[in-house]
């Protein structure tokens, strides 16, 4: 290898190490700018999606409220403006590196393998992958649509878990992909697919808020365990530990007991249904247990 390409690979290797680093940590731009920005969903009910007013709304947004007006008592602001983001299932990490949001309050697993390129504040929820068919289909679970065809959402864990059933079981599962859960629900209503696969909290408020409720149903056991965090950039360990501090502050004093009944047991918007869904013994165990794993 010549020097003179020797010289431009080091250049190469300097140009993209400067890149990685140039962002300040999240403390620190929120000092600059004053402004911190949010990544929200806009069909993920009921964590984060928009409403009949075009507003981002949801149980993950009203926690990372609690965390925006947490940073704002921590550095002593007197005011901390925040923006909203759209992300997807598939842009949601790469924004979250490139600074354009700071805070992804999605519906996002928290994944050993995603663990290594962006980090995650405590546990906010669990649930699990699992399938919704129509009604008419007799299926009770995703070994009765052998060979029938899935839809997922681009970029969901849920990929990992079906792909692993459909080897495991021999079901010759064909997988078309939604950009989003809302087009992947368009997939099973039209016929385009059998059936729709992503965590079971999500299927049961799509259905929830679906032209036609009684139209779905959501069969079968739960695939995986998915543990929803809110995600920061990696290697921000003061951002991460003041989120976790305030985190822990709203599990201990009862706060997100109550934004968990707005959202889990109330009527909600668009359409004013109640999930009635009360917390999971596995819920409630992150609430006495706070803790970060990721499955």
């Amino acid at each position: 290898m010549t020097r003179t390409l020797l010289l431009i690979l080091a250049g190469l290797v300097a140009g993209h190490v400067d890149a990685q680093t140039a962002l300040p940590d999240t403390l620190t731009k929120v000092r600059q700018t004053g402004s911190l920005t949010l990544g929200y969903r806009e069909s993920s009910p009921p964590f984060s999606y928009i409403d009949d007013q075009q507003r981002p709304v949801g149980f993950s947004l009203d926690l990372c409220d609690q965390i925006v007006s947490g940073v704002r008592r921590h550095l002593g602001l007197r005011e901390l403006k925040v923006a909203y983001q759209p992300v997807t299932a598939a842009n949601r990490i790469p924004l979250l590196q490139n600074g354009t949001i700071d805070l992804e309050c999605g519906s996002t697993t928290n994944t050993i393998a995603r663990q290594k390129v962006v980090s995650f504040l405590l546990t906010t929820f669990v649930t699990g992958t699992s399938v919704m068919v129509k009604s008419s289909n007799g299926a009770s679970g995703l070994r009765d649509l052998k060979g029938e065809t899935v839809a997922l959402t681009s970029g969901t864990n849920n990929i990992n878990a079906i792909q692993a059933a459909n080897q495991r079981d021999s079901l010759g599962l064909k997988i078309i992909y939604g950009k989003d859960h809302a087009e992947s629900l368009l997939l099973l209503e039209t016929g385009r697919a059998a059936a729709f696969s992503t965590d079971e909290i999500l299927l049961y408020s799509l259905r929830a808020n679906a032209a036609n409720p009684k139209q779905f149903k959501v069969v079968g056991e739960l695939l995986s365990e998915e543990p929803y965090g809110i995600m920061v950039r990696k290697d921000d360990p003061s951002f991460k530990a003041l989120g976790d501090d305030i985190l822990r502050g709203l599990f201990k004093d009862g706060s997100y007991g109550r934004i968990y009944a707005k959202w889990f047991t109330s009527p909600i918007p668009p359409k004013g249904v109640n999930l009635e869904l009360p917390m999971s013994p596995e819920v409630r165990a992150i609430v006495a247990n706070p803790s970060d794993r990721g499955s």
